[in-house]
Order: C-alpha cells, then sequence, then structure tokens
C-alpha cells in the first residue's frame, strides 16, 4: 500500500506558515500537519473565512494537503462553551480540507472528565464533519500506553483514535518508558503516527532530534505498528537543524529514511 507521508510545520515554527509550507513542500511532501507558526496556529476555533482561505491558498500554491491540523481544547471555559468552541475548530479545519484533528489532551487533573465528556460529543461530530481526532502522548490524561488505551475505551467512538508518538513515550516518562515495548499494546487503537525520536542526556530529555539519530527504534515500532492493522498517516514532527537549510536537509532525510522502512515492511 502507498503510506501518507507527511510533516509537520514545527521544524519551521520560528518562520511563516506560508514559508513553512512552501520549504515542505520542496522537501518532496504531499502533505502538512499545520502547528503553530510563529506563535501562532492559523487555523482555530476563532479562525476568520479569510484566514482559512489563505491557509488554503497556500498549501495549494507550495503543492500540499493541510491534512492535519493541531487542535486546543477550551475546557476551563465550561462544558458547553468547549463543545461550542471544538465544534468550531471541527469546522474550520474540515473547511481547510483536513481529516484529522491532533489533540493532545490535558495535564489538568482536575479536567479529566470534562475532556473525556468533550470528546464523547466531539467525535461522532467530527465524523459527521468529515474528520477523525487523534491523540497524542502528551503527559497528563495521555501520559502512558495505559493512559492512551483508558481514554479510548471511555470515548468510545470509532472517530476517536491514538496518535502514537514514540518519541514523547521517552521525552514525557523521562526514559522509563519505550516505544518498542509498548507499541504492539495499543497499535490497533492507532490512527496516526507522529515520526518523532528522543535522546536522554543527563537525565534530561530532547526531542530536537532528527529520526533515526535518538533512542527509538523506528522498524520496530513500524512493524508493530503495521502488525496490529495501522494504515494511517505520519507526520514528522521534529529534526535537529536549527537553521531553515539545515532542517531543509533533514527533513529530506526523514522522508527518505521513513519511507525506507515502510517499503522494507
Amino acid at each position: 500500500m502507498e503510506w501518507v507521508l507527511g510533516c509537520t510545520t514545527r521544524p519551521f515554527n520560528t518562520l511563516s506558515y506560508e514559508e513553512a509550507f512552501a520549504r515542505i513542500g520542496a522537501a518532496g511532501y504531499e502533505d502538512v500537519a499545520v502547528f503553530a507558526n510563529e506563535g501562532q496556529i492559523p487555523v482555530r476555533s476563532e479562525s476568520t473565512r479569510a484566514e482559512i482561505a489563505a491557509v488554503k491558498e497556500a498549501a495549494a500554491a507550495a503543492g500540499i494537503r493541510p491534512s492535519m491540523i493541531l487542535g486546543k481544547t477550551q475546557l476551563e471555559a465550561g462544558a458547553q462553551a468547549a463543545l461550542d468552541d471544538y465544534r468550531r475548530l471541527i469546522d474550520h479545519a474540515a473547511a481547510v480540507g483536513a481529516s484529522w484533528l491532533l489533540d493532545l489532551g490535558t495535564g489538568n487533573e482536575e479536567h479529566y472528565d470534562a475532556y473525556i465528556a468533550l470528546m464523547q460529543q466531539a467525535a461522532p461530530y467530527a465524523e459527521s464533519a468529515g474528520l477523525s481526532i487523534t491523540m497524542k502522548p502528551h503527559g497528563g490524561i495521555s501520559l502512558t500506553t495505559e493512559h492512551l488505551l483508558s481514554a479510548c475505551k471511555k470515548v468510545g467512538h470509532a472517530a476517536f483514535a491514538i496518535s502514537y508518538d514514540p518519541g514523547n513515550v521517552i521525552y514525557y516518562t523521562n526514559g522509563d518508558r519505550r516505544p518498542e515495548s509498548d507499541v504492539a499494546e495499543v497499535a490497533a487503537k492507532v490512527s496516526s503516527l507522529i515520526v518523532k525520536d528522543c535522546i536522554v542526556e543527563a537525565g534530561k530529555p530532547d526531542v530536537m532530534v532528527t529520526p533515526g539519530d535518538g533512542l527509538v527504534d523506528f522498524a520496530v515500532v513500524l512493524r508493530e505498528l503495521i502488525k496490529g492493522g495501522f494504515n494511517g498517516p505520519s507526520y514528522v514532527e521534529c529534526v535537529g537543524g536549527r537553521d531553515p537549510g539545515q532542517i531543509d536537509r533533514d527533513i529530506a532525510f526523514t522522508l527518505g529514511y521513513i519511507k525506507g522502512l515502510y517499503a522494507a515492511l
């Protein structure tokens, strides 16, 4: 099968999203996950029609599809306001042509129940709009494999699943948990993959490393995901380069590296 392999705009977060799109397209990617650029995610619940149109135009000019949008919840606003806000975000993501909302869960334990209740209502709405919500390990309610599976079970809807991020498994547990030993357990519930590596030096984890240069064994992670039935998209989130030229080379390298692993599997 042909795997969808995109790149997030995070490596170019200091540049405009228009320039990030252009560089990602020039590196050979056909899909982009829209994260924050210059301090702001360009597709938000409060985005205007003109802003949505501008994102679509910039993506078309770069020859890429904005297939994933980084989402955000407003749980502190109360149940109804949070739901209304998230529905607007879903509408705007659909309007820009996305298929996926990437959610980070919540790190506030007091909001855990509210988060699950929100997603129980948001998931069917997303499905009706042609999207799926995919939540990745990010500490808090999505810290470990057990947390991810618990959230999926509680939400209980096909449009809500896991975005597996092997680098974050290491990062948020400071290396105490490893993706290679956890991934098989969650593979059946994984709908997307974030291609991210991680190193731990002097007790400090760091994800700003090009995939393949850190602790993650991507061949094992991909093999176990595929064995579990995974057939979703993958998006490169972090690389080691710091200036735009280095980042260009790193994301181009990672495209070939991950494509090669998929081909071998």
